[in-house]
């Protein structure tokens, strides 16, 4: 039982029919207001100008306005944006926009990478039209983290607090803003700072917001889901979504022994446990599971681990995400050798998986794969694993 009211940003618009008949409000006011928010963007009731004063007035008494402030915007050499965003509290989150022009010849490459979707083939451009630059927007779940993984910035000063659906459905109205000239948001990932399914409540009600038709009616096959490995709430998603929503999984080792030591929920879900959630997840004919699977030098990264990882994933419907360590502060482990990351997909790609190595998109300003961070976050420096 919510024992907090919802903050209007996160209500449904069936929640917003319960509470606006039950001010004497006409029916149509709900997707009215509705519209307002998910679909135009407009968080200030004084610009909701087709609504009653006195309506716009109780929406401005409960609350209704904007939940996140923009501070700072950090652009990298090769178009990415990094966001830093104040949520109500003072508390701060980043997002991040990749931008990446439909049509080009990487673009395969780099929805494979961002948005692991099987069919995102620019499906709605018109011939002849000019290119538009199609974005992915990657979110925050979290302030901070709790799963403490040994490659990554998020968790360096532990988990502060869960975002609330409106904050992590906000991030995407916010994006949906600052989009430039000639860009479209075509897909959200849910591999910013924070574990989604450790807020499981919040990211579901996030994700019912976002696909919403009456709102911005995103593509279930264009959002994707991120997780260290939650089994319980694994089967949760794919019970509640019924398998529509895009899974992938930080997995980054194919023995507990080294998965533990990278990943501490590991140590209590072991790769038994999470590779049967993985089974059973109902997964729509054609689509497939991303595999996350960041290289360590040293630790995870030499072409027998790939014959480990080929053996364990034989059988599910994967393809394999492969992730060069992007240096962090707060550990001594680093990236392999560019042979390294070579010869290790060679194996994989031998062994029958569609097998990519995820570019470098916004290192330069922090924004790449496991750089989101806790501002002013005290880094605790993590001793090599071995």
């Amino acid at each position: 039982m919510r024992s907090t009211p919802l903050h209007p940003v996160a209500r449904l618009p069936e929640e917003w029919s319960t509470s606006l008949a039950a001010r004497g409000e006409r029916s149509f006011t709900a997707k009215q207001v509705f519209h307002w928010i998910h679909r135009r963007g407009i968080l200030d009731p004084a610009a909701m100008t087709n609504l009653p004063a006195r309506l716009r007035e109780h929406l401005a008494a409960e609350g209704l306005g904007e939940v996140l402030t923009p501070e700072r915007v950090h652009r990298s050499e090769d178009g990415t944006r990094k966001l830093l965003l104040r949520l109500r509290d003072g508390a701060t989150i980043e997002t991040v926009l990749l931008p990446s022009v439909s049509g080009s010849g990487s673009q395969a490459q780099l929805d494979a990478d961002a948005a692991a979707a099987d069919d995102d083939e620019d499906d709605d451009a018109e011939a002849g039209a000019a290119p538009r630059v199609r974005v992915t927007q990657c979110i925050s779940t979290q302030v901070g983290c709790a799963m403490g993984c040994g490659f990554c910035a998020s968790g360096v000063a532990g988990l502060k607090r869960h975002l609330g659906a409106e904050e992590i459905a906000g991030q995407v109205l916010l994006g949906r803003a600052m989009l430039e000239e000639g860009e479209d948001l075509r897909n959200v990932v849910y591999m910013g700072m924070g574990e989604p399914l450790h807020n499981y409540e919040n990211t579901a009600r996030s994700l019912r917001l976002l696909t919403h038709p009456e709102g911005i009616n995103l593509s279930t096959r264009r959002v994707t889901v991120s997780t260290s490995g939650l089994v319980p709430e694994i089967a949760r998603l794919g019970a509640d979504f019924g398998g529509q929503i895009a899974l992938a999984i930080s997995l980054h080792a194919a023995d507990d022994e080294t998965r533990s030591a990278l990943m501490p929920i590991n140590r209590k879900y072991p790769l038994d446990e999470l590779l049967a959630a993985l089974r059973a997840y109902p997964l729509p004919r054609r689509r497939r599971i991303t595999i996350e699977y960041t290289l360590v030098a040293g630790q995870n990264d030499d072409p027998a681990e790939a014959r480990r990882l080929a053996k364990l994933l034989r059988g599910l419907p994967v393809k394999i995400n492969l992730i060069p360590m992007n240096p962090i502060e707060a550990s001594s482990l680093g990236p392999p050798a560019q042979e390294r990351v070579a010869a290790f997909q060679e194996v994989l790609t031998q062994a029958g998986y569609s097998c990519f190595v995820r570019r470098r998109r916004g290192d330069d300003v922090s924004a790449a794969c496991g750089q989101l961070v806790l501002l002013g976050a005290k880094p605790k420096v993590r001793r090599a694993l071995g």
